[in-house]
């Protein structure tokens, strides 16, 4: 059975967030959901008819994701310590192009971020890593796009030291769920060349935050 939008774990967290910061909702309509297998909301369009505590109606369209996660996997050369990305490769519906990006997922109904981090980084490159080694880079979420979204986003990152050869082991391997219509390829690239490549937003973030907590002061003068 289908989930009502308004059971939804994602839409009533997004509801109580702005009830919390004073606005007063009159209505929200449902434009269009999209489900997952199990008939669970992923995803909806929705117009809200609301008024914030000073009195103005704030802008209507919300598109409703919840809480994500994003994880920057950093292979260090056991031998040399040159650190490298695992990036995932993919055509995305922003423009059409091939994107690089860390991987990602949603949080759906869940509240363990670590775990559904952890989850994220097997599915999209093949790696198993444990929640614990999951280092998490902001305790609140930073929302990419406060004017039109939802979307809450918690940084991660794992360094995993390797030899060379385990590092290239998992360039260029299929990943994804193909009934998430998910058309992956993994990428593994020497730091600084793959921070070239990354242009959403939350990417390049991660990577500076990255490096700001590991000290890595000289890499992130070059970048």
């Amino acid at each position: 059975m289908a989930e009502k939008l308004v059971d939804a774990h994602k839409f009533n967290l997004w509801k109580n967030r702005l009830e919390s910061n004073g606005l007063d909702i009159h209505r929200i309509d449902e434009l269009y959901s999209r489900r997952n297998g199990n008939g669970e909301v992923l995803f909806s369009l929705l117009y809200t008819d609301a008024t914030t505590p000073e009195g103005n109606k704030i802008p209507p369209i919300c598109f409703l994701k919840g809480e994500v996660v994003c994880v920057l996997i950093c292979f260090i050369n056991t031998l040399t310590k040159e650190k490298f990305l695992i990036l995932v490769r993919q055509r995305r519906i922003c423009d059409g192009s091939l994107t690089y990006e860390h991987p990602a997922g949603m949080l759906d109904s869940e509240s363990d971020a670590a775990e559904v981090a952890a989850r994220e980084v097997w599915e999209e490159t093949g790696i198993a890593v444990q929640k614990e080694q999951l280092v998490q880079l902001n305790s609140e979420p930073f929302y990419p796009s406060t004017g039109t979204s939802d979307e809450a986003m918690y940084l991660y990152y794992c360094e995993l030291e390797l030899a060379h050869d385990e590092i290239q082991s998992y360039h260029n391997k299929s990943q994804g769920l193909l009934s998430d219509h998910e058309y992956i390829e993994t990428f593994v690239v020497p730091f600084e060349e793959g921070h070239k490549l990354i242009t959403n937003v939350n990417g390049v973030l991660l990577n500076f935050m990255y490096l700001k907590a590991v000290g890595d002061w000289e890499l992130l003068k070059k970048i």
